[in-house]
């Protein structure tokens, strides 16, 4: 009683489903030996049948799971969205090959996922090509490539393929299938188009010597004839070649299932459970009887063994089992965990433990490969920034993420995308973030094929709103630059093709991790001069770096006359000449060599000041002081050339203004006689500069006008008063005469009117910026 108790209480453990399933050892034996002994014949004849379905069974079973495989691929390529896009699409045909690439590269993942697949394709019909995984093949080196074995002509290959049956199984010769050069192939044949046009087929292939070593294992366990039927009744393989079983049941190219027995072999079939295949096997009658005989005999000892044997090694066999059964869940229990209800039994807790383990390992793995990426372009970001301190030498993270470095010099290629903006508006259906994603994969995968290529390791990330690519130079590269240059110009040159416009600076080359740092920095320096040498080009930085002796001589040419000059010319509402005038100062500075970026950035700020200091002049300008977002026009220019095109306009609109203003001041009349009398004012001031008396009241004498009244007659006429011409006229002189050398400061002042030399030197610093005598000294 107590042993029964706690049995009971054991119910659920694997000892006592192992001592129960010992114990029915003992019985099923007699069992099967009181069934095979009264029913001898039709026991064994059942047995037999049964052990013929349990074959094909077992054939169905193995050969279904190679066949689901392949549909399961083909039905994976049917519904991709890259092959409906490309088959179905309405889009540019210029499209469709960016489209076959992204497909066949994504076919890598099928190929990997499907290992037990030998091969796959589809036949693009429209394309006249064979898009396979990784690349694309018309229709000709396809075929030569794949099944020109010469067992398959071309044209039975293409009538094959392009059938019009929708899902079908034929036998192709496959190049590379082993010793049997051919495989079992799954075709199906897609859909026309919405205009009626063929689109392609899909080509599904599994090596025949895959199915033969399933057949074959149980057809010589089975002495029989195993065959693997279309829906036809066609053969595509069986396990031997040229029997004599077989050509009874032949009627032509077909086997014929409905006759079970002929002669002396009997034929079993078992249709697929996934496909339209048949499995069928031939055995010779012979094999059964001296099956049966052998079953009897071997039934009859194992049942003695059994009862001898089975009892006393039961229990001991089910101690020794258990040990490490018990060892094993002692080593999985989890000790610092709350304890859990268990439900006796240690099979199921072994389970779960595996299953835990099972799941947490997929998890970190999947994490991993999801921030491997984003890690190596921290590591990348981290180099480019300067960061050398780190927990882990940079040889060896670079090794981790199988990162090679063929030397120790490195140079940075900076890419800027001009037209993102319209890029992705070429991109409709693909979700924003996707599209943020794909510009940026196209560019890196792009550039570190192409410094491959050169023998080179390109690395690229993502840096300051700009994809950086570290490249790491092969040993002894003897035309560094060139070569780098070459890499830039042939991204540029290859994405373009797909509206892809870049900006890309390429900086020096530098040893050392802290050298990348310094190359950074170069290429980004470089690149902040497409505002003056323009979007959409290179730009080395080699070319535009600029040495102290350089520096000290690059032309920066605005003085303040000059400056005035041009807002007269504005304040006159003269167009062509402003702008003539302006385009003149601008191709001064910047029709030479690379002007340094920042004295660039000053002079078009300078400009932009002398268009708001003549619309201030102009007066009334309420309009353009109240809308400032022409400025913000300007100043948010990319490049010195759309700069200068907004200053243009800009500058159009003002003269215009300005036109309009002094057109509603007087007639043409008043004009011209007001033109003729501020040049005639002019021509006696350039006569009389030297008279110390000459002043606003004396000129207004001279031409019988008040002084005040004239003087604004003349500022309307050419944008400044009498008194600002007359020393303007007289400064003008005074620095001919400087720059002569004859006399001195003082002598000079009394020479262009000016008896006091302190009221010279202040109204010369006034309009010059500086004294006579710092003039004298410069000149």
């Amino acid at each position: 009683m107590p042993m029964i108790r706690a049995l009971w209480q054991k119910r659920k453990s694997i000892v006592f489903t192992w001592l129960i399933s010992y114990s029915a050892v003992l019985f099923v034996p007699i069992a099967i030996s009181l069934v095979i002994y009264s029913q001898a014949s039709h026991a064994l004849k059942g047995e037999i049948h049964r052990a013929n379905d349990a074959l094909l069974k077992q054939m169905r079973y193995t050969i279904d799971n190679q066949v689901d495989l392949m549909k399961r691929l083909d039905m994976e390529i049917t519904w991709n969205d890259k092959l409906q896009n490309l088959m179905y699409s309405n889009k540019p045909a210029k499209e469709a090959p960016f489209n076959a690439y992204q497909l066949v590269k994504e076919f890598r993942l099928y190929k990997t996922s499907y290992a037990s697949i030998d091969e796959f394709y589809v036949v693009w019909d429209q394309g006249k090509a064979v898009l396979r995984p990784g690349n694309i093949r018309d229709l000709q080196t396809a075929f030569r490539t794949l099944h020109d074995t010469g067992g398959l002509s071309y044209e039975a290959w293409s009538a094959a393929v392009h059938g019009k049956e929708a899902n079908r199984f034929a036998v192709l010769p496959h190049l590379g299938a082993g010793t049997s050069d051919t495989s079992i192939a799954y075709i199906t044949r897609l859909p026309n188009d919405l205009s009626g046009r063929p689109t392609g087929s899909i080509v599904v292939m599994a090596d025949a010597s895959r199915f033969r070593q399933a057949i074959e294992g149980i057809s010589n366990f089975s002495e029989g004839l195993l065959l693997i039927l279309n829906k036809d009744n066609e053969i595509l393989l069986s396990s031997r070649q040229d029997t004599p079983e077989l050509k009874p049941f032949l009627d032509g190219g077909h086997v014929r299932l409905g006759d079970a027995r002929i002669g002396d072999s009997e034929l079993f079939y078992m249709p697929s459970a996934v496909s339209d295949l048949k499995y069928a096997i031939i055995v010779p009658s012979a094999v059964y009887w001296k099956k049966a005989e052998y079953v009897r005999s071997f039934a009859s000892i194992s049942i003695l063994l059994s009862l001898v044997g089975a009892g006393m090694l039961t229990w001991f066999f089910t101690r020794r089992h258990y040990t490490p059964i018990h060892e094993l869940m002692q080593s999985l229990t989890d000790r610092n965990a709350p304890p859990e209800k268990e439900d006796g039994n240690e099979l199921r807790f072994i389970q779960r433990a595996i299953l835990n383990a099972r799941s947490e390992k997929e998890r970190i793995a999947m994490q991993l490969q999801k921030h491997q990426h984003t890690l190596r372009s921290n590591m990348i970001h981290r180099l480019l920034k300067g960061r050398l301190e780190t927990h882990v030498p940079y040889e060896e993270a670079f090794r981790s993420f199988h990162m090679s470095l063929p030397s120790n010099e490195f140079a940075v290629l900076l890419f800027v995308l001009e037209n993102e903006e319209s890029l992705h508006a070429k991109l409709p259906g693909i979700d924003l973030n996707e599209q943020a994603k794909l510009v940026p994969f196209i560019i890196g995968n792009v550039v570190e094929e192409l410094a491959l290529q050169h023998q080179h390791a390109g690395y690229v990330a993502e840096v300051d709103d700009m994809q950086a690519c570290l490249v790491c130079l092969k040993p002894d590269a003897s035309d560094a630059r060139g070569e780098m240059q070459a890499i830039a110009s042939d991204a540029q040159t290859f994405l373009r093709r797909y509206d892809m416009e870049l900006t890309i600076s390429v900086s020096g080359i530098h040893s050392s991790w802290a050298g990348i740092a310094a190359a950074y920095q170069e290429a980004v320096d470089a690149m902040e001069y497409k505002m003056v040498l323009g979007k959409q080009g290179i730009i080395n930085y080699e070319d535009i770096r600029v040495s102290p002796a350089d520096s000290a001589g690059s032309g920066y040419y605005y003085p303040l006359q000059v400056e005035q000059q041009l807002i007269n010319f504005i304040k006159t509402g003269n167009f062509e000449q402003a702008s003539a005038y302006m385009r003149e100062i601008t191709d001064r500075n910047f029709g030479g060599r690379v002007m340094p970026l920042n004295l660039a950035r000053c002079l078009l700020f300078n400009l932009v000041g002398t268009m708001v200091k003549a619309i201030n002049e102009l007066g009334e300008g309420g309009s353009w002081e109240n809308e400032p977002s022409w400025m913000d026009a300007v100043i948010d220019c990319g490049t010195i050339q759309e700069m200068q095109e907004a200053l243009q306009a800009l500058l159009r609109d003002v003269c215009a203004f300005a036109a309009e203003k002094r057109a509603s001041n007087a007639s043409l009349e008043r004009e011209g006689s007001l033109r003729e009398l501020s040049a005639e004012v002019a021509r006696y001031i350039e006569a009389h500069y030297a008279d110390a008396n000459l002043n606003v009241n004396a000129i207004g004498e001279r031409f019988d006008l008040k002084g005040s009244y004239l003087s604004r007659l003349f500022k309307n006429q050419t944008g400044e008063g009498l008194l600002d011409c007359i020393h303007k006229t007289r400064i003008g002189q005074a620095k001919a005469m400087i720059r002569a050398k004859r006399d001195s400061i003082n002598e000079i002042s009394r020479l262009v009117g000016y008896n006091d030399p302190a009221t010279f030197i202040r109204v010369f610093k006034k309009y010059e910026g500086i004294t006579p005598g710092k003039y004298k000294e410069i000149y």
